[in-house]
Order: structure tokens, then C-alpha cells, then sequence
């Protein structure tokens, strides 16, 4: 649903208000994750996790309902032939605008073969759609390495060793007999505070990465970014206080919500329309694998060798880094394509 809302309002928006306005969206997506924890702390400590989940399931019910309300992209239109359902999208977006339609017909040739996977792999955008992989995959795993590490860190306290392995050992031995496998113990209510603190991170770097999308271009932006997210994974080692961990992972939240904002706007822009969905709902599916691998990392590895996670998060944020700045094509300011 995230490539789905972003693919269309790309097609919707100016080339010279995309790079403004899709990182915005990003605001959305913060409150939403601040309601969840808010939500967290009343519902978990009194009716449990399982009503979380229930109470969270809610919205998307909501918005299955919503989405007749949203009109289809009338590039899509145009490109299938039905210029007639394109028509009256762009007349009734004249009339929220109190606008005059101008004259002239919709005229573009019609596709009888689009989204076709091979399409993706074509000499034409062969190395972008494997950069492009490579460094979605890199994302998302950093973003859920960094939520889990989060919560990982709040939890079993493992930062520089504040808790020697026996301690930790016998700790994880006693809760193996009072409560469950998992170890786990409540967040104590200063732990969700920390939790909400680093998650409006995610919005406290958005003018800077609007600037640095808009003015050094996708590509620039995309590695600086990544580069500065290895470096403040390798910071999470240095012995500090509450304090200083706090500011590192609102730090790393906000890089990391800035790597998403560039590379759905470059991935979204640089597929003409025909491959646009298809090059997006790919790119999400490695997204996902990134996702599943994190857990592994930020929670497995990290009880074992603190250091040998932060430094695998680290390796695999210089590689998105490194694709990110030799990514073949710069979409800052380019039309968006309607055909291969």
C-alpha cells in the first residue's frame, strides 16, 4: 500500500513539487508510528498484546473502504487506452482547482504489453533496477535493525556492557522460570518515552532531506545519508548515558527515515509509467526480505556480539552508500517517462 500511494501521487504531482511534497507525507506515516506506541503503552501493561493488534487492525479495515474514493492515475488511464476515465480525472481535479481544462486531446499510444518483469532486467535499466535492489534491501534492513535495536537495548540493557554476561546470563535464567521462553519483560513507561522520542526523529531531518533531494539531486543525497547511518550505528558502541543513546537512535531514526524518503522518490521516478508499479512493487518485496533478515541481527546476533551486529549494519549501509552515488541515472528534475 506505501508504493501504491506513493506511484500515484507521483503521477499526479509536478516535477517541480515532487521532491517537496513526497517527503512530507512522511509526517503521516510519524503519527501513525506514535499512535501505535502511545497505544502500546495503555493497552499491553492493562488487556495485552493480542488486543494491540486487534485495536491496530482497525484503520486498515477503514481504508479498504477509502480507496473508492481515490481517483486513478490518469497517466495509467491514458496509457491503457481509456482516455475518457482520464479525462474526467484531470476535469475534476480543474474543479477542486478552480481551473479551465486546456484545449486539445489525450493522445498516447496504447500499451498491449506492460509491466512485464523483463522489462525491469532490459539492457536499458539493467544496472539501475540491481542498484536499486541492492540498496532497498540495505533500507529496510537498517530501518527494522534500528526499531529492533531499540527495543533490544531498552530491554535487556546491553549497551557498553553495562551488565556483565554473567549478569545477563543469570537474568535470562530466572525468567526462564517465572515467566516465558522469550525472555521478555514490560517496558516500563520511561522505555516507551525513549521509544517515542527516537520515533520523532523520523521527521526531524525531513527539511534537510528536502533540501539535499532538491538541491544535490536523488542520487548525492541518497549516499550521504547511508554514509552518515553506518557511522551512527558504529556510535551506538561508545559508552553514554540514557541520554546519549536516546540522541543516537533519534539520530538514526531520522537517517533512516530520510534514506526512505529518497529512494521511494528516485525508484518511483525513474521507471516510465508502464514499468512505474511493477519496478515499485519489486523493489517492496526485497523491502520485505530486508525486514525478515533484521530480527535475526538486532535481536539474535546482538545478545551475542553487540559489536558484530553494529558493525553488519554498518557494512551493509557503506554498500547502499557506495550503489546509491553510482546509481546511472539522476531523476532530479527529469519528466517523468511514459514509456521504455
Amino acid at each position: 500500500t506505501a508504493a501504491g500511494r506513493l506511484i500515484i501521487k507521483t503521477e499526479f504531482l509536478p516535477t517541480k513539487y515532487r521532491g517537496y511534497m513526497l517527503p512530507l507525507s512522511q509526517v503521516f506515516w510519524l503519527a501513525g508510528s506514535l499512535l501505535i506506541i502511545g497505544l502500546a503503552s495503555v493497552v499491553v501493561p492493562t488487556i495485552g498484546w493480542r488486543w494491540l493488534i486487534r485495536i491496530a487492525s482497525i484503520p486498515g479495515i477503514i481504508l479498504i473502504m477509502a480507496f473508492k474514493f481515490i481517483p486513478e492515475s490518469a497517466r495509467f488511464n491514458v496509457s491503457t487506452g481509456n482516455t475518457q476515465a482520464a479525462l474526467a480525472t484531470l476535469e475534476r481535479i480543474a474543479k477542486m482547482n478552480r481551473s479551465v481544462m486546456p484545449e486539445g486531446k489525450l493522445v498516447e499510444p496504447i500499451l498491449e504489453k506492460r509491466g512485464r518483469f523483463a522489462d525491469l532486467l532490459d539492457a536499458k535499466y539493467l544496472r539501475t533496477t540491481l542498484q536499486i535492489w541492492v540498496i532497498w534491501l540495505g533500507i529496510s534492513f537498517a530501518y527494522y535493525g534500528v526499531i529492533l535495536a531499540s527495543a533490544e537495548l531498552l530491554e535487556r540493557d546491553l549497551v557498553c556492557g553495562s551488565r556483565s554476561e554473567s549478569e545477563v546470563a543469570v537474568t535470562v535464567g530466572v525468567l526462564e522460570e517465572s515467566q516465558s521462553p522469550c525472555y521478555c519483560h514490560m517496558f516500563a513507561p520511561s522505555d516507551y518515552r525513549t521509544m517515542i522520542i527516537s520515533t520523532i526523529g523520523e521527521i526531524a531531518l525531513n527539511p534537510l532531506n528536502i533540501l539535499g533531494i532538491n538541491f544535490l539531486g536523488r542520487r548525492l543525497s541518497l549516499s550521504i545519508t547511508m554514509g552518515c547511518t553506518a557511522l551512527f550505528f558504529l556510535l551506538l558502541n561508545i559508552c553514554t548515558s540514557s541520554a546519549g543513546l536516546i540522541g543516537f537512535l533519534f539520530t538514526l531514526r531520522a537517517l533512516v527515515a530520510a534514506n526512505f524518503n529518497t529512494i521511494y522518490i528516485y525508484t518511483a521516478e525513474v521507471y516510465p509509467t508502464t514499468m512505474r508499479a511493477l519496478g515499485m512493487g519489486i523493489s517492496g518485496s526485497l523491502c520485505r526480505i530486508g525486514a525478515m533478515v533484521a530480527p535475526f541481527i538486532a535481536q539474535v546476533l546482538m545478545s551475542a556480539s553487540f559489536l558484530g551486529a553494529l558493525c553488519l549494519f554498518s557494512s551493509v549501509c557503506v554498500l547502499c552508500a557506495i550503489s546509491a552515488f553510482t546509481l546511472p541515472i539522476e531523476t532530479k528534475g527529469r519528466a517523468l517517462q511514459q514509456i521504455k
